[in-house]
């Protein structure tokens, strides 16, 4: 498919900052208008990156998977899991299957302000959240129970 000058404009230029922040982006993935991949560092922290040609957004994702079973777990904890997404200015999508429970955050950032600097901190705020909500949810580092597969 052959994609309009902004939108390789918006891969390349998300690519090259996501690289001098020392975070590796997987092959990405196209679809219709829009763009999808995987990022990690080398302290094993990965997301999703998306890139959509309507929006003037550039956005990050998490998701963590559960089983259903946890769904009491997760109900106690709902309202100070929203809390932390609100303190570091990230939104959620909870969606509970028969086979698992996501739970996905997010983050954005607005193209014209995107820059080295900018983009560091919005990450650093995303990573922090999610880093949160692991303590808060008891998730020990490493656990297959989260992930940051877009």
């Amino acid at each position: 498919m052959k994609y309009s000058k902004l939108m390789r404009e918006r891969i390349r230029r998300t690519t090259i900052l996501l690289k001098e922040l020392g975070y590796e982006v997987e092959e990405g993935e196209f679809m219709d208008d829009s763009y999808s991949a995987g990022f990690e560092n080398d302290s094993g922290f990965q997301g999703g990156v998306f890139i959509d040609r309507d929006s003037k957004f550039l956005e990050f994702a998490f998701t963590f998977s559960f089983a259903p079973e946890m769904g009491e777990f997760l109900r106690e904890r709902i309202e100070d899991i929203m809390q932390v997404c609100y303190e570091f200015g990230c939104y959620s999508n909870l969606q509970a299957g028969r086979s698992e429970i996501s739970f996905s955050i997010f983050s954005k950032i607005y193209y014209a302000g995107l820059s080295y600097f900018s983009l560091k901190e919005t990450l650093r705020d995303f990573r922090e959240a999610i880093e949160a909500i692991k303590t808060l949810l008891e998730i020990p580092e490493g656990s297959e129970a989260s992930h940051g597969d877009p």
